[in-house]
């Protein structure tokens, strides 16, 4: 009935949140078969059909789900009462939540952010690096899958501009100045992030800590941020920093999806 990979690659090129759909066993009587296939977005407009009815409703419903949490879904449904039906047959589906990449916003284009942009190409994630200093991009060589933001210490408002915020935005905190790695976590936290990490010790998160619930009022202080960041596999030079970072990240987004 339909061309699901010109669809699928129209959706990709608008970049546009959709769950696929695809019916991957039935058992007994049903009113789809193997291999039956469905496109949903987040306003519940729907390309082809799994069947109609109450399975198709519910796998709308579970396809919404997908999109939000971005997490892969496997469901089997029996066709009894529940569904008006009386055929009895069963019906599982997988759900595969599709074009919300993971997007990394690291603040601080020094050793460490440069090596973790390296590691990152080819990986899952968009990557934007971000730095305040003036013409420092013009001597670092990055991939081209990279992109680069300008930013400037005195106007806050360019830090939260560049961020696209919600629960793909990944975000690290390395800049040169503690000041603005401050500034940048308790904007943060006002908004939503998968994940947000601040390079430091032990003892920079204690202050940051303090500072936040008494100087910005956000009760929770730093329970939402990790630092510092990184599995902890040994190495202190600037490319192990990042590769122990790079396997957190990656981590943290295949966990998700598998949750």
């Amino acid at each position: 009935m339909q061309n699901w990979i010109s669809l699928l690659s129209d959706f990709k090129a608008k970049q546009q949140p959709i769950a696929f759909i695809t019916v991957s066993k039935c058992l007994g009587s049903t009113p789809c078969v193997v291999g039956s296939r469905m496109i949903v977005t987040k306003d519940k407009q729907i390309y082809g059909t799994i069947g109609g009815g109450k399975l198709e409703f519910k796998a709308i419903d579970e396809a919404i789900t997908a999109i939000n949490d971005n997490r892969i879904i496997a469901s089997s449904y029996t066709l009894g009462p529940e569904f008006e039906q009386c055929c009895g047959g069963k019906v599982e589906f997988i759900i595969e939540p599709m074009n919300q990449s993971p997007e990394l916003f690291l603040f601080g284009a020094g050793h460490i952010g440069v090596e973790i942009c390296k590691l990152l190409v080819d990986t899952p994630f968009k990557v934007n690096l971000i730095d305040s200093r003036d013409d420092w991009f013009s001597n670092l060589e990055l991939d081209a899958s990279i992109a680069t933001h300008q930013t400037t210490e005195t106007d806050f408002k360019t830090f939260q501009d560049v961020v696209k915020w919600g629960n793909n935005s990944y975000v690290l905190v390395l800049t040169h100045n503690h000041a603005i790695d401050f500034d940048i976590i308790a904007m943060a936290l006002q908004n939503q992030t998968k994940f947000l990490g601040l390079i430091g010790s032990k003892t920079k998160k204690v202050r940051f800590n303090n500072m936040l619930i008494k100087e910005m009022a956000i009760p929770e202080g730093m329970t939402n941020v990790v630092c510092p960041i990184g599995l902890d596999i040994g190495g202190d030079t600037p490319k192990e920093i990042a590769i122990s970072v790079v396997a957190q990240l990656l981590q943290v987004h295949y966990k998700s999806l598998a949750n």
